[in-house]
């Protein structure tokens, strides 16, 4: 990050906007990028029909370069694309977390691949972003803290769920992570689990997702029964009265497009939560029928289902890709687009 422990942006109220839309906002790959080459068409058909299933519930924006622009604002207009580039597609992670509190905690070298050289790709990466929201003068906590948004998992209410990723790579003890986590992002409660996968991301989106106020989806471990037992444990002791469900989970990992991130094929726990919504992954399967009916049994908010086969297998997919805005944030990005637009200035790189 460009500043100490942590810098707040702007000083003031947090004004909400009276609708209750969340600003649902995806990154393209860069034109030529080589390593998004060979699904750069699978990620656009998912964009144009995320964006779709959104239209009309939420708000959408998708961000991306001179070369994508046309081909974007063809399918889905240009009130809902901005031409400024970002340097990759998964935005959950190097974003804020916590829209209506929200924090830009220090994305992580995992996203990137590890290591020395991975932190240095994660910086910029998300220094890009930092950029456009300090030309758009979004106001957020910013913190030197590590943690992608990917391990941050809220329901809105003051609950949250992060894995002990967070503990291992700022050197924290569990009660120390707390007291932390709810000064900046202005939780009450907060669980740490342990990742179903240790060591690469390790973050909590994949394993479990608030559909309602202190009220989660896990996946089902049938194959080990004993992570099951220490999840639901670890999940209790940190949310009081928390209320679990536990739903199908055809995991595939059978295809995998890079082979430092698993596959979220079958993980409908890497759902989309608005204030009204949960956009819930499908997967082209019979248990996409199954998962639908235990989500909507387990939430009062709409249930929208999001085809995501085209890009589960680069491990993410609906929560992974997106930047959530709401409030005055929302509006002073919107505001940003507009400006450029009628200025004629072109894209921000």
């Amino acid at each position: 990050m460009r500043s100490a422990v942590f810098i707040l942006l702007f000083l003031g109220a947090w004004v909400t906007s009276s609708a209750r839309a969340e600003m649902i906002v995806l990154a393209a790959p860069g034109t030529g990028d080589a390593y998004y080459a060979e699904v750069a068409d699978q990620i656009f058909d998912f964009h144009v029909t995320f964006a779709k299933q959104i239209e009309g519930r939420d708000e959408v924006l998708i961000l991306t370069d001179a070369g994508a622009y046309d081909r974007y604002a063809e399918a889905l207009g240009e009130a809902r694309v901005g031409m400024v580039s970002m340097l990759d597609i998964w935005m959950r992670d190097f974003g804020t977390i916590n829209p209506a509190n929200p924090v830009m905690f220090r994305y992580t070298a995992e996203g990137q691949g590890g290591g020395t050289g991975g932190q240095a790709v994660a910086d910029d990466v998300q220094e890009r972003l930092a950029v456009l929201a300090e030309d758009a003068g979004l106001f957020f906590l910013e913190s030197d803290y590590l943690n992608d948004g990917g391990n941050f998992v809220d329901d809105g209410a003051g609950n949250a769920v992060v894995s002990r990723k967070f503990l291992r790579d700022n050197g924290l003890s569990e009660q120390e992570a707390r007291r932390i986590l709810r000064r900046l992002a202005k939780v009450r409660e907060v669980a740490f689990i342990e990742a179903d996968e240790q060591g690469g991301l390790e973050h909590a989106d994949g394993v479990i997702s608030f559909v309602d106020v202190n009220t989660l989806i896990i996946n089902s471990y049938p194959d080990d029964p004993e992570y099951a037992r220490r999840l639901k444990a670890d999940l209790r002791r940190g949310l009081p009265g928390v209320t679990i469900h536990e739903i199908t989970t055809p995991f595939d990992g059978a295809r995998i497009y890079d082979e430092k991130f698993g596959s979220a094929c079958g993980l409908y726990t890497n759902a989309l939560v608005t204030p009204e919504r949960i956009y819930l992954p499908e997967f082209g399967v019979p248990e996409d029928r199954i998962a639908l009916a235990q989500v909507k049994a387990a939430t009062s908010r709409e249930v929208v289902p999001v085809p995501s086969w085209q890009v589960c297998f680069m491990g993410g997919g609906v929560r992974c890709m997106s930047w959530q805005l709401r409030g005055e944030n929302a509006s002073r990005l919107r505001a940003y687009f507009e400006r450029v637009e009628h200025s004629g200035s072109g894209p921000h790189e």
